[in-house]
């Protein structure tokens, strides 16, 4: 048989088995919200020991992209029943998107009108995406985090008379898990063995009534909920303050920037504290943001399953459980969403728009529909490869002497010191790679830096030398040159670059950008 003959026959046979699959009474819907849930589970081979098998439940096959479209129709229609929400009423609810996107849905379908409340440090898309289908976006200062976000809801409820939703707290969001959710799961391994259900967390809903269902079923089941690596809230053991509604009333000490959006916000949630309390929970895996970046790409380029960070993130943590499974054992994560919704975010961070080098040849080894012979030069040098922000040091810190010994390294003599995820580390580092700078990236809030408060010292240390509290913060040879917007303006006039080449450093001299552009688009003026 011809390798055409072979994917001929592969083509036809998962084309006969799609069509097999679907029942005829769910081919026709009378509104979009019955097509919520029954969402697939697929195998996945890419990084997986042989020893075991993972499997991933893909909530971005809800019509709304994520696994909150069941929050949003399992609260509104319990508040419609309860009489909670009345006919025509305004619902509002503080989100860091993905929630928002599913209520902006419900809401479209059902009539309701809806005001979302965001930070405004979220994925631009986000908002595009609520007010695309109808939705009013309010935006809250980056610096005010979740909490913010919560008071203004609840300020805005209280003052027009609206509903708000209330998902970190409500109920109706952990049972809308038990009853499709969890049995989905079981539906699909009904007869097989299941050993672990890995899963993040950010209002708990999930968490919680998947976690309480499959409990009941399999009493065996280890359930593992992952967090940030770099804000270990939960895994922290300190409690969370919150009146006696469940409202938090303070952000977490422990909560710290990090990447994964719609995971662990500056508090914790009272359904998931419900899950701690009830002892749902089997295991905690702390999960590295830069390693959540590149198992969401694997997934996609090996794969082709198209899920966001928080999905590569989950990944990660069953991947962690993988190395450590007995043989046989069967993992199933849930990946929450899709990756288009961030695009704006370091997921897609150097992925250009315009023909890479190597495409423009492609398109010039034939003579028709093509571009000039000199290909336009590329956005990004061909010097250094990307650099990822990575701990610069893995060992136990020294706080004492850690700073000096960094800024003495004569290998690495532009040190750049920041916070892991912070969007100005962000784009000093994406604007160093794109004039082809080799750094050092330190971010003193990694775990490392945590133990026995050495990031506390060492922040001091900085501070004592630069004379600034703010970070990112780059030296060049021990000199400190300013922080993110301070090295693009020095960029602009050209002191950056009479520093690099009397310190002797490389860089691209063709370069022409903007390094403003650099910056996160919820940073440019709206």
């Amino acid at each position: 048989m011809t390798v055409a003959e072979q994917i001929e026959r592969v083509n036809r046979v998962a084309v006969e088995q799609a069509i097999a699959n679907i029942e005829k009474p769910d081919t026709k819907h009378q509104t979009i919200l019955s097509t919520i849930g029954r969402t697939p589970i697929v195998r996945i081979r890419a990084g997986v020991p042989d020893h075991v098998e993972v499997y991933a439940k893909l909530e971005a096959f809800n019509p709304g992209g994520s696994v909150k479209d069941r929050l949003a129709l399992g609260i509104i229609e319990d508040a419609e029943r309860s009489g909670a929400l009345k006919p025509g009423q305004t619902i509002v609810e503080a989100t860091s998107g993905n929630t928002g996107i599913g209520l902006a849905m419900v809401c479209a379908a059902k009539g309701y009108p809806l005001v979302i409340v965001m930070a405004e440090s979220f994925s631009v898309e986000r908002r595009k995406l609520m007010r695309f289908l109808g939705a009013k976006v309010v935006l809250t200062p980056a610096a005010e985090k979740g909490m913010g976000m919560i008071r203004k809801a609840e300020e805005l409820a209280n003052e027009h008379g609206w509903f708000l939703t209330r998902q970190f707290e409500n109920e109706a969001n952990a049972e809308m898990h038990r009853r499709t959710t969890a049995p989905e799961i079981l539906e699909a391994f009904e007869g097989e063995r299941l050993d672990y259900w890995v899963s993040g967390f950010g209002t708990g809903g999930t968490l919680n009534g998947v976690a309480s269902r499959l409990k009941q079923a399999r009493p065996d089941i280890k359930i593992i909920a992952c967090e940030p690596d770099n804000a270990p809230v939960v895994t922290s053991g300190h409690g969370q303050a919150r009146r006696s509604d469940g409202v938090p009333t303070e952000s977490h000490p422990h909560f710290r920037p990090h990447l994964m959006q719609g995971w662990s916000p500056d508090f914790i949630s009272r359904l998931t504290e419900d899950a701690l309390t009830s002892n749902l929970i089997d295991g905690f895996e702390l999960i590295d943001g830069g390693r959540a970046v590149e198992l969401s790409r694997k997934l996609a380029r090996e794969e082709g399953i198209l899920t966001g960070i928080t999905g590569g993130a989950t990944f990660a943590g069953a991947l962690q459980i993988a190395e450590k499974a007995p043989a046989g054992s069967r993992i199933l994560c849930m990946l929450p969403d899709t990756g288009e919704r961030y695009l704006s975010t370091p997921l897609f961070d150097g992925i250009e728009e315009e023909m890479s080098p190597e495409e423009m040849a492609i398109s010039q080894s034939t003579d028709s529909c093509r571009f000039g012979d000199t290909p336009p030069a590329p956005l990004a040098p061909e010097g250094p490869e990307k650099q990822e922000a990575k701990p610069a040091v893995q060992r136990s810190i020294n706080a004492d002497t850690f700073v000096a010994d960094t800024l003495a390294d004569e290998t690495n003599p532009v040190v750049v010191f920041g916070l892991a995820w912070c969007e100005f580390g962000w784009s000093a580092t994406k604007f160093l790679n794109k004039i082809g700078v080799k750094y050092q990236m330190v971010e003193i809030d990694r775990p490392e830096f945590q133990v026995n408060d050495a990031g506390v010292r060492v922040r001091a240390d900085i501070e004592a030398r630069s004379g600034v509290n703010t970070f990112p913060q780059v030296f060049v040879n021990g000199k400190f040159i300013g922080g993110c917007t301070d090295i693009f303006d020095a960029f602009k006039d050209g002191n950056l670059e009479e520093t690099l080449k009397e310190a002797g450093i490389a860089y691209d001299e063709n370069a022409v950008i903007d390094p403003y552009q650099m910056l996160p688009k919820w940073l440019h003026r709206r």
